[in-house]
């Protein structure tokens, strides 16, 4: 009788123990909350025809602006000159004389620029044809300087230009840029074909701009060319 009532309490122990043990099992067994769905992504705004074409325009207001100040700061630089005289490898002109000043001529190349805006015109030198290959124009400056820099006006189907050379006091040609123009001209825009290099150690009276017209497609016409340097 003492060893059974010695053992009850024992018994008694392993029922609580077990049943606890059950209880934490269940209590780590249990499901988990299902978690918040994701709030679902806005749909985008729909554009405003009217706000993207004031944006466009407003744009395009700026860009003409800035090429306007570029013409004014080329026009008015002290260090740049005019060409004054010009022969080219053909012309549009049915004159072909090498002082010819008739439409079309290399000497509409030299001056101040004079076509007002973009597309053909007798004002500026056209080869003879269009699109038929290597074309260039020789042009002479009244003081040879030594050059920091070249700026060509591309009034009609800009970007043709493949190769620029001074010509020195001697007549020896320099080569001071070469390659594919690969500038995003703006489209039906007048345009400057800019290129500066280090101060030659030479003086350079004139220069030979060369043109691949058949790179580009139409008349790759050119108003007027500026020699920079001092």
């Amino acid at each position: 009788m003492k060893l059974r009532t010695a053992a009850l309490p024992c018994l008694l122990l392993g029922l609580a123990t077990v049943a606890a043990c059950g209880k934490k099992q269940e209590a780590g067994t249990s499901a988990a909350a299902p978690a918040a769905e994701a709030p679902a992504a806005a749909a985008p705004a729909a554009s405003d025809p009217a706000q993207e074409e004031a944006a466009r325009q407003a744009a395009d207001k700026k860009a003409a602006i800035e090429r306007a100040l570029q013409e004014q700061s080329i026009v008015e630089d002290a260090k740049g000159q005019w060409a004054v005289s010009a022969t080219a490898s053909s012309t549009y002109s049915y004159e072909k004389a090498p002082d010819a000043t008739l439409e079309y001529t290399a000497m509409k190349a030299t001056g101040k620029p004079d076509v007002e805006s973009y597309g053909d015109s007798g004002s500026a030198w056209t080869s003879e044809k269009a699109d038929a290959g290597i074309e260039w124009l020789e042009l002479g400056f009244a003081t040879p300087v030594n050059a920091t820099g070249l700026r060509i006006r591309q009034s009609y189907y800009p970007g043709a230009i493949i190769k620029i050379e001074l010509i020195d006091e001697a007549g020896s040609k320099h080569a001071v840029w070469e390659g594919s123009d690969d500038t995003a001209y703006p489209p039906s825009t007048t345009s400057w074909f800019v290129r500066s290099f280090e101060k030659t150690d030479y003086k350079a009276k004139g220069a030979r701009i060369t043109l691949a017209t058949n790179a580009v497609p139409g008349w790759n016409e050119i108003d007027a060319v500026q020699l920079v340097g001092e």
